[in-house]
């Protein structure tokens, strides 16, 4: 891979926090038994403790750039100077959770036995932590696999009968409007889409066309959250006050939001909300969240079950029943540690911050045209944009080729909102994002 016209060279053998250097750092982690829970823990306490020490330093610090987040950069472990800006498919692992993962999925290597004697003893500590970091109640929670299998029970738990509607957008992802055709094919069910415009213009036009669109047969409405397609930010507080006035649900796909948004469940007021912990907030792939209301359990069957399903109290009766890989649901408790020791609050703000950011430089350009809201209320870590003249595709190729930055097409062309999709993560800086403006802008210069 090349980097400004020139081979990337070795990444050095810089020490990482527990005074390992990189190279070593896997091997350590896979050596047999001496790697106990013991030293999972000191090697983990080494690197939080630098987080809190950065945190004090920096303290009044809100700013998007600097040595904060230079620091805070390298407790991931990208490969070859990887710019990684597609978190909105798959995000990285930070050093801990990496570490977590593996001793717990050793487990299995060293003593089966205790894969279910001792490992599922931790979910319900995990789900409590995840309960508190969405404020939520811990009963409120599911443990599920990922965003479209949260959207499956939801969609099949539902006794909905033939001839009852379902409100959804023209921008929601194919893993949410799946779900609502099979619906629709078993059991009758109406679903009508509500065309919201680009550019977006604002909360009262979003939820006025939801409003004005509901009749006495709309029992839910189904919506991205998190909008994978323009990056809008959907207000959920508003459409959900709006629809459980009129007596309706409502369902948010929210596959970005996790790790993206500092959360709370009690203020966006949903009935059900589903995300994907393993592209914002760094846990492992395979893992996922599924909000279910108190209010709204009675509505709502479990699809995979086992025994004790109808006896069982709570969002855990949703969670799908068997055999687990375990060590993924304390991989997501250690992610959620992790983003604890930084500050929720403060990964929100810097992620918006550097959105606002590659707004700005993009607009500079000629003839870009970007689908994102500027109102950071929203729109959050996702941006999309596309250039006249030039094929979205090209652009993601030559950044990745020049920079090896990584971002994604998304969206239709006919349905007019084909764009480049832009993840602005964390770890990214600013002159990262001022590397792929520079990207685009020599393509509009010289049409390369």
């Amino acid at each position: 891979m090349k980097k400004n016209g020139h081979q990337l060279e070795h990444p050095q053998e810089e020490p990482l926090s527990g005074g390992l250097p990189r190279r070593d750092f896997v091997k350590y982690l896979l050596a047999g038994s001496a790697f106990s829970v013991a030293a999972l823990n000191k090697l983990n306490a080494g690197i939080y403790q630098s987080i809190t020490s950065l945190n004090q330093k920096y303290i009044e610090d809100i700013s998007p750039d600097g040595a904060y987040w230079d620091e805070v950069r390298k407790l991931f472990l990208f490969e070859g100077q990887l710019i990684m800006m597609n978190n909105g498919t798959v995000g990285p692992m930070p050093k801990p959770v990496f570490n977590t993962l593996m001793k717990y999925f050793k487990v299995q290597v060293q003593n089966p036995y205790d894969v279910y004697n001792f490992l599922p003893g931790g979910k319900e500590g995990v789900r409590d932590k995840l309960a508190q970091f969405i404020h939520a109640a811990s009963d409120e929670v599911s443990l599920t696999s990922n965003t479209t299998e949260g959207l499956n029970f939801v969609i099949n738990g539902l006794d909905l009968k033939e001839g009852d509607e379902v409100l959804i957008s023209n921008l929601e992802h194919p893993s949410a409007l799946g779900p609502w055709k099979l619906k629709s094919k078993r059991c009758g069910v109406i679903v009508k889409e509500v065309k919201l415009s680009l550019p977006h213009k604002g909360v009262e036009e979003i939820v006025g066309a939801f409003a004005a669109a509901i009749t006495p047969k709309t029992k839910i409405i189904s919506v991205g959250h998190t909008v994978f397609i323009t990056g809008l930010m959907t207000p959920i507080k508003e459409l959900s006050k709006m629809a459980h006035e009129k007596g309706v649900l409502v369902l948010a796909d929210s596959a970005h939001g996790l790790g993206m948004l500092s959360l709370n469940m009690k203020e966006m007021g949903m009935d059900f909300f589903a995300s994907s912990p393993y592209k914002w907030l760094g846990a492992p792939t395979g893992i996922g969240l599924l909000f279910v209301r108190k209010e709204a359990q009675d509505k709502l069957w479990p699809t995979v079950v086992a025994s004790g399903w109808d006896t069982t109290v709570g969002a855990s009766k949703y969670d799908p029943a068997g055999q687990r890989a375990d060590a993924m649901v304390y991989a997501l408790g250690e992610a959620i540690d992790f983003i604890n020791h930084i500050g929720k609050d403060r990964v929100e703000r810097r992620i918006k911050a550097l959105a606002a950011y590659l707004k700005q430089g993009l607009s500079k350009i000629p003839g870009v045209k970007i689908n994102t809201p500027t109102d950071p209320y929203l729109s959050a870590g996702l941006t999309a944009f596309s250039v006249d003249g030039i094929e979205c595709s090209k652009i993601v190729d030559y950044v990745r080729e020049k920079y090896n930055l990584v971002v994604r097409t998304i969206g239709s062309r006919d349905a007019g909102t084909l764009a480049v999709r832009v993840s602005t993560p964390l770890y990214i800086s600013t002159k990262e994002i001022d590397m792929l403006v520079e990207g685009v802008n020599a393509l509009v210069k010289h049409k390369v």
